[in-house]
């Protein structure tokens, strides 16, 4: 097995807007599927439209040759049309580029990733043991993504998402599913598992384990953590 070594810097913000029809309704409680791997199981209120944007690079050696991506947008949008029910679309702007033995190639891979679009629903609410539990699906479509970047199937992927209340100021999350992409015919089973804790109101820190284990291929295992912080209600 090949020795990767990934370096991922991931700057992400959120925020949410409410329809017109609610400017007189105060702000919801934010909850992002931002910064970290792990999806929430929370939908976005009815009639509001959250912004989740950021950017990030990623750097992987495979003996002697070095891929580094750029992703310099990575917004998705998340609207809630029922109580438990949200839309999703989201869409990335990559830039790849490769060197061997430390001397750049000219190939530099550039543009939009498939449009991503989806939805969330909540199934139900934490009840002591019983996690808050939801269900999110997606299609990857091929036609929407850049020359460089366009794969020849539309890719899918769903997953289940948990999370419990460990403490006022702690919590804990997972995901579980399944992902085909990038033209793959073998199925990647996907999982997650963040804990997160609130230092203040507004301060919040995370760590994180996550990866997929493709049906023929090797298994990925990362980890990452961060920090969170609440500028306003909604940003």
């Amino acid at each position: 097995m090949n020795t990767i070594q990934k370096i991922v810097l991931f700057l992400c913000c959120a925020v949410s807007f409410g329809s017109f029809a609610q400017e007189d309704q105060s702000v919801p409680e934010m909850i992002t599927d931002r910064p970290d791997a792990t999806e929430s199981p929370s939908t976005v209120p009815v009639g509001f439209l959250q912004v989740e944007t950021g950017a990030f690079y990623e750097s992987f050696e495979d003996n002697d040759l070095k891929t580094e991506v750029f992703g310099y947008n990575t917004t998705l949008l998340r609207f809630g049309i029922l109580d438990n029910l949200e839309l999703r679309l989201g869409w990335n702007f990559e830039e790849t580029q490769f060197a061997i033995n430390g001397n750049e190639i000219n190939n530099v891979l550039s543009g939009f990733s498939p449009l991503l679009a989806g939805m969330k629903v909540a199934i139900t609410e934490e009840k002591g043991l019983l996690p808050e539990m939801g269900l999110l699906g997606h299609l990857y479509l091929p036609f929407t993504a850049a020359n460089d970047y366009r794969p020849e199937t539309t890719g899918v992927d769903f997953r289940f998402s948990f999370a419990h209340t460990l403490s006022e100021r702690s919590s804990l999350a997972y995901n579980l599913g399944a992902q085909w992409l990038d033209d793959s015919p073998e199925a990647a089973y996907v999982y997650t598992l963040v804990y997160g804790y609130s230092i203040t109101d507004r301060f919040g820190l995370y760590a994180e384990l996550y990866g997929d284990l493709p049906e023929d291929s090797s298994s990925n295992h990362l980890w990452d953590a961060g920090i969170t912080y609440l500028i306003q209600p909604n940003i």
